[in-house]
């Protein structure tokens, strides 16, 4: 039986090709707020998506993220090690989605594996139909409901790069809600809108400056010279 999660973020998130909900918001049958959001990030490339997670760690690299939106940087939890995995590691923040006041958000960094296995992921990769993935459980505002491992229950987030010839698109997708039947609490469309809106801006703000800033980076390899 697929659950809210299978439908959410389904396998299918690993096909390169089109899928019937790109950037829009679905609601399921039990509740659960589907959020999707694509992105062409130029310049940009896989590596330098997934070294940023490693990379960003103050409240002015937040402000570089997203210079509207995001206001307060709370941490990283000991998990995170700068430079090595952000796998497993939770940060706390606050910031707006779109015209949404501010509100606390709190993530919690997973291993892609868990939602598509360890097979049809390593495929992706070999074909060059996937360049990073990025999986998280989040929770908004300041009474975020964690499970035995202290991963918010309530949201789940998504992010698959693919390099092309004019740069990296990203594929992002949320489910919102997830414990809504038990809560008897749907998130509002206007949550999903909102955050449709941030995730769009916030990573075509990053591909303006990521490029700079990992090769700025001297343990990342160089370009090649522009002369």
């Amino acid at each position: 039986m697929e659950t809210d999660l299978d439908l959410a973020l389904p396998a299918t998130l690993l096909d390169p090709g089109p899928l019937h909900l790109e950037t829009g918001v679905e609601r399921l049958a039990s509740g659960t707020l589907v959020v999707a959001c694509r992105t062409v990030m130029p310049r940009c490339t896989g590596k330098m998506f997934d070294w940023w997670f490693k990379y960003f760690e103050t409240e002015e690299h937040l402000l570089w993220w997203h210079p509207n939106d995001h206001k307060r940087h709370f941490g990283w939890n000991e998990r995170w090690r700068k430079g090595e995995t952000y796998v497993g590691a939770t940060i706390r923040a606050a910031e707006k989605l779109g015209e949404i006041p501010e509100v606390s958000a709190t993530i919690t960094f997973l291993d892609p594996a868990e939602r598509f296995g360890a097979g049809p992921l390593g495929a992706a990769f070999a074909k060059a139909e996937l360049s990073a993935a990025v999986y998280a459980g989040i929770g908004f505002g300041d009474k975020v409901t964690l499970d035995a491992g202290g991963v918010p229950v309530s949201g789940r987030m998504i992010h698959l790069t693919r390099d092309t010839a004019d740069g990296m698109v990203l594929r992002s997708r949320f489910a919102l809600g997830l414990d809504a039947v038990e809560t008897g609490h749907p998130v509002p469309d206007e949550i999903g809108l909102g955050l449709l809106k941030h995730c769009f801006s916030e990573f075509t703000y990053l591909a303006r400056i990521l490029p700079s800033l990992y090769h700025g980076d001297l343990r990342n390899p160089r370009p090649a010279d522009i002369w």
